[in-house]
């Protein structure tokens, strides 16, 4: 790839990013929207969320390697279900994944 295609295609990226995620921002600022849409809106980052989690905790091939292999990571993602459910803290939550999940692995 040569330097020009680079720019072009950094360009382009550069160009699309902006028309997409930051022009809806500034011709909504300071306008309410209706409530059905803003309460449509607040399920979109748990929405997003939930399909990164899905997609490494699920697939196809997890049992491949054995039970507990695939296993551990789900155990791991109920501590942090349990976590969030009893202090609505995504710090708290994100440090119990990683601790139970690094203790599972030494198992």
């Amino acid at each position: 790839m040569t330097n020009q295609e680079f720019l072009l295609v950094f360009l382009c990226c550069t160009v699309t990013m902006l028309i997409c995620r930051c022009a809806p921002l500034m011709l909504l600022k300071g306008k309410s929207l209706p409530e059905q849409v803003e309460r449509a809106l607040g399920f979109i980052p748990p929405a997003a969320f939930a399909a990164l989690v899905a997609n490494d905790l699920l697939s196809p091939t997890m049992f491949d390697a054995g039970l507990w292999p695939a296993g551990a990571p789900l155990v791991a993602a109920l501590v942090v279900v349990v976590v969030a459910r009893l202090t609505k803290s995504l710090l708290w939550c994100a440090i119990a994944g990683v601790v139970s999940y690094a203790l599972l692995m030494m198992i």
